[in-house]
């Protein structure tokens, strides 16, 4: 994704202790998706800049094997994909989220950190900060409009359209990488 979209900032959270399970699930700190949802995410990235907003990636595609991982930390499907069915990071179409403001660099004000599991990070908590309610809406709007379905428990995570298209894959990034290279 930072080859194709300009502007964009990764913060790819599973490449670090910083996260959830406290351990590095990610060999390195990369962001991969489907091309068709790439493109829609750059026409994201596009609309914000007119706002001086950018993306700021936490995960997009995520292999299975890491998704088995998170659902032996925590069997809660409502925060972790059941590996009987796989997540929709698996497949190369979904991609956690927020904004940042490009001249400061800066996370704007949004209700919680990534991965978050108290009730404040469902899309719709309403007991919020006025600012933090409006760049809330506006990333979930400007998502909606290029293909993006907000995932109700988590106001970072976003499902492009059609993934039911798209198979699990189990790839490591590093492959990845060498076939984007080819």
């Amino acid at each position: 994704l930072i080859d194709l979209i300009n502007g964009l900032k990764l913060d790819i959270r599973y490449a670090t202790t910083n996260n959830f399970t406290k351990q590095q699930i990610y060999t390195s700190p990369e962001a991969f998706l489907r091309k068709p949802v790439a493109l829609a995410l750059a026409q994201v990235q596009d609309s914000l800049r007119k706002l001086n907003l950018g993306l700021i990636i936490f995960d997009a595609y995520r292999p299975y094997s890491a998704t088995v991982k998170f659902y032996d930390i925590i069997k809660d499907t409502r925060y972790v994909a059941d590996p009987k069915v796989g997540s929709k990071h698996n497949r190369g179409c979904a991609v956690d989220v927020a904004l940042y403001d490009l001249k400061t660099g800066e996370i704007v004000p949004m209700p919680t950190e990534c991965d978050d599991f108290s009730v404040k990070a469902n899309a719709a908590y309403p007991d919020l900060p006025k600012d933090v309610l409006q760049n809330r809406a506006l990333l979930a709007g400007v998502m909606q409009s290029f293909g993006f379905l907000i995932y109700p428990d988590e106001w970072w995570h976003f499902d492009y359209q059609n993934w039911e298209n798209f198979p699990l894959m189990d790839i490591s990034f590093e492959e990845l990488k060498m076939r984007n290279e080819k």
